[in-house]
Formats: structure tokens, sequence, C-alpha cells
């Protein structure tokens, strides 16, 4: 079901363009999302992994910067070879990606004072619009360390990829094969008032 809500941006001329928002509103969506950690071989179709790269452009960053790019891995040799490159720097033979057949690979340009801020808000803006439209995610570590291998860095090259980009994380989405687990209880002190 599409759900459609008024957000009002002002531009430079004073129109006002109202965004539509599918499937969940976003505070469901930020307080039901949770990492999938099992998932189906299907792979998502390229117009529901475009709404996710999309929302991912949309996130927040420094001075408007945009310091991150998002490299989209749907080639299975390639997914592979990088669940490979990170199992080994995990120390382990076992698959780091879960068999999501969709691996969104973070990356932000070291240059930018807010780059990793930069590329952690795309990663959550990436794993709540894989939520809102159904779909699984979870955040998988040592980006940084794979990249700056010999090996990322010839990756990197091979997509076209200049500069110094730092790997931030990888997302990977694809459809959950079971529920994830239930929430854990919330910290009593995670909130705190200074009134």
């Amino acid at each position: 079901m599409e759900i459609h809500y008024e957000y009002a941006i002002k531009r430079g001329d004073h129109r006002i363009i109202v965004l539509p928002i599918y499937n969940m509103e976003a505070l469901e969506a930020l307080l039901t999302r949770r990492s999938c950690k099992s998932y189906r071989p299907e792979m998502p179709s390229e117009e529901v992994l475009n709404k996710i790269l999309e929302a991912g452009t949309f996130a927040p960053s420094g001075r408007g910067a945009q310091a991150a790019i998002i490299v989209a891995v749907t080639n299975k040799e390639v997914r592979d070879q990088l669940s490979q490159m990170n199992a080994e720097i995990l120390g382990t033979t076992a698959d780091p990606f879960y068999g999501a057949p969709v691996v969104l690979v973070v990356l932000a340009d070291r240059t930018k004072h807010t780059y990793l801020y930069d590329g952690s808000a795309v990663m959550e803006n990436l794993q709540l619009a894989a939520h809102a439209l159904g779909l699984g995610s979870c955040w998988i570590h040592r980006a940084k360390q794979e990249f700056d291998s010999e090996a990322g860095k010839a990756l990197l090259k091979s997509w076209g990829i200049e500069g110094d980009y730092e790997g931030i994380a990888h997302c990977i989405v694809g459809y959950p094969d079971k529920l994830p687990a239930p929430e854990k209880p919330r910290k009593e002190d995670y909130i705190r008032y200074v009134r």
C-alpha cells in the first residue's frame, strides 16, 4: 500500500514539492527495522534497488558535500569475491554476507572532514529504505580493510573509482529467509534530558 504525506521543501523559486513515502511511515520504519542474517537467493528487481539507492543519496552530509559514493554489486562473481575478502579479514570461511544476493558498498572521500559520518548516514538510509520496501538488510564491517588492500584498490580502479576513498561499510540486501530476532529492550539510561 502506498502512503503519502506532505513533506514541503522550499526551493529558491518558492515552489513547494510534495514527496511520497512508500509502504511504511518513517517512524514505523525507524522503530521496526532489524538486521537480517538469513536471505533467499532471489535477486530484488532493479526498480526496487534503485529506490533504495536513491534513498541513500539523500542522506545528510556535512556542508552538503556528498562525500560518499555507493557501489551496487549484483554480479555474483564480484559479490563472492568481496565475501571472500571480507571473510579472510574476519578469519573465517563462512559467508559474512549471510547469502544476501546484493552488496551495496559505501565508500567516502577521505578529503572531506565529515566523510565517516556522511558514509554512515548513507548506510542508515539504505537500511531504512530496504526495510520500508519489504527487504532485509544488514550492516557489514571491514570495508575499510578490504579497500585499503591492494586487491581492494584494484577493484576500485576496475570500477573507475579514483581518489582517496575509504570503505565505510557494506549494506547487504535481499529477501529475508526468516524473520529477524525480536528487538532487545532499550537500555534504561539511553536518553538523558538536561532541563
